[in-house]
């Protein structure tokens, strides 16, 4: 392959880019089956790649671990990490 060639499909081939709809859908399910974050109640939001979580969880530890759940979702940016922590009383 030539420069030309290589350029050229760095600049104008298709990418195999991944929609909004389908990292929403990843993230929610990843969030929603991992047993500490029960990402069920978390609002998700994604807009071209970049994902903004909102909600509250019980543990600081549990807000770091949704972040780091969704950086791992293929086609993910950024993350926007809102969550708040909330101690629920038992």
């Amino acid at each position: 392959m030539n420069r030309r060639t290589a350029v050229y499909l760095l600049l104008f081939a298709p990418q195999n880019k991944v929609s909004d709809d389908e990292i929403y859908d990843n993230v929610r399910r990843r969030l929603a089956n991992d047993r500490d974050v029960r990402g069920g109640a978390l609002q998700v939001d994604v807009k071209e790649g970049v994902v903004s979580l909102r909600g509250r969880v019980e543990e600081e530890k549990h807000k770091e671990k949704a972040e780091k759940l969704t950086r791992k979702v293929k086609g993910v940016r950024e993350v926007k990490n809102e969550l708040t922590v909330t101690v629920q009383a038992r």
